[in-house]
This record gives C-alpha cells, structure tokens and sequence, in this order.
C-alpha cells in the first residue's frame, strides 16, 4: 500500500531497523491491510474479477486482495519478495492445512516469492494488480518479468496515494520523512505527483485505460493501535534507523493526535488513485 524506505545507514546507527518483522507483519495483517478493501472492491468490480479472472498480484503481503479475488471465483497467483513475514501469513490464509488425503482445488492459490516462470494451469493472466507499488524501486523490473505471462489485451491495475490535499494520512506521514532526514539517500513516502501511475505504465509499455479515485479511510480503535498500523507499513523504518523506536513512538502519537476523535478512536480520510491500463 504505501513507499517502504530504503534502509541506508549513518555510521551511529544499527546495521538494520530494531524491529520485530514477524510482529510488523501481523500488525499489517490484522490492523493496517484492511484499510484498502475500498480499494480491492472498486477495481474488482469495475473490472469484474469473478469465475474465470486469472489474477497475479504483485507484491501481494498478506493476501487480502487475493483473498477477496478468490472469493469471487477467481484464480490468483501472488507474488511478494520484499515481505516474506508478509507472504508466509498470506500462505495461512490461502493455502490452509488440509485433512490427509484431502483433494486440492483446480485453482488452488499460488504463493510466491519471485513471479512464476509460467501462468497458472498455462492460461495467461487476465488482470495483473500492483496494489502496492512501494518507491517503485524495482518495479520496472517486476513488471517485464510478469508481463510476459498476461494474455494480450489483459487488466494491469496501478493503485497509489492520491492528491496529498485529499489525504489526512500525508501530514502524519511527514513525520516520518522528517526524522529519517538525517539519512543520507533515505527514499520513501513523498506527495503523490498527477502522472506517476501513468509514468510506470508508460515505461512498461502499457496503454492506459482509465483511472479511479476511492475513498480508504483509515479508522483505529485507539491510539495504540494507529501507531501499530502505520508502522507496519515500513514507512518508519528509516526513522528508527536514524533516530530510535521510542522517538519514532513519540512523534507518531503526537502527530496522531489532531486525528482522535472523542471516543478514543482515530480517524483519517484518505482518497487513493488507480490506473487501469492494457497489455498491447
């Protein structure tokens, strides 16, 4: 969903962020991921992902988006190498133990950590999703080596930040960018520029086919539990890095707080943009 920084380091800091990846990624699982099923849902239905949709997510996490693709009767395959914790919950979630003996379905999920050398059952992809495009460091790359696998004429579904103006989200993720500053060659969440989506399509040979906008609020019981969340996004990670977890805590809650409501619970509007374009 959102930019992971690069973790580049300055001589005072430890080797790799002090966090515990395999609790980030139940974080994202159970408290951030959820907060893009807008988005899922508007692209499926526009599209319409049902019975015979071959999908392959791209940087797919924890699997939610594939999850609700299944459920609609597709076929998904899901890739992710940057978040393996990410990936091994999305295997719990698709790919549940069976009883011995058990039969598994024709179109039983596939998991991934590398695009796969062909497409599933040997029919080419009909939608191609990058719910997540990161910094879009390697996405290029990604791209050519999955594009190979959809059929002509097949969906491939860009989704990223929309105006900066729209997304109550940005001015807490500043803090992020700000205490990462004294990184040297840090990357992560910027404001989100008009044609970036159309950028990446163009690079990657795609025809655009229409874009979208979709409101993804994202709500929190509590305090504690937007700091989990947008944490487990990565996009502090350089912070920590450059600074400590404490810190990073610290100036989080603070910039949260104009978000909490009187109940306790905190609430941020985001507007996000996709762009549908078309293998040639």
């Amino acid at each position: 969903m959102t930019p992971t920084l690069v973790r580049q380091h300055v001589a005072h800091a430890d080797p790799a962020p002090r966090v515990d990846l395999s609790a980030r990624a139940r974080d994202w699982s159970e408290i951030q991921e959820r907060m893009l099923v807008p988005l899922y849902e508007a692209v499926y239905d526009r599209l319409d992902v049902g019975p015979g949709s071959r999908l392959l997510d791209l940087r797919c996490g924890a699997g939610l988006a594939l999850l609700l693709a299944a459920a609609r009767g597709a076929s998904v395959t899901g890739v992710d190498s940057a978040f393996p914790e990410r990936l091994a919950l999305a295997r719990a979630r698709l790919l549940p133990d069976r009883p011995p003996g058990a039969a598994r379905a024709r179109t039983a999920p596939r998991l991934l950590d590398e695009p796969p050398a062909e497409p599933a059952g040997g029919k080419p992809y009909t939608l191609v999703t990058v719910f997540d495009p990161g910094d879009g460091d390697g996405l290029g790359e990604l791209l050519a080596a999955a594009l190979p696998l959809a059929a002509r004429g097949a969906a491939v579904v860009l989704a990223g930040w929309g105006p900066p103006e729209r997304c109550a989200t940005s001015a807490v993720l500043r803090t992020a960018a700000g205490l990462a500053d004294p990184l040297p060659g840090a990357r992560g969440w910027r404001p989100a520029h008009r044609d970036d989506l159309e950028e990446v399509a163009a690079r990657a040979g795609l025809r655009p086919d229409g874009s979208g906008r979709v409101a993804c609020p994202f709500g929190y019981a509590d305090l504690d539990s937007a700091v989990r969340g947008l944490l487990s996004t990565g996009l502090f990670d350089a912070a920590i890095t450059a600074t400590d977890a404490r810190q990073v805590d610290k100036e989080l809650t603070e910039a949260l707080h104009p978000h909490r409501r009187p109940d306790g619970t905190v609430w941020m509007p985001n507007v996000f943009r996709y762009l549908v374009a078309r293998v040639p």
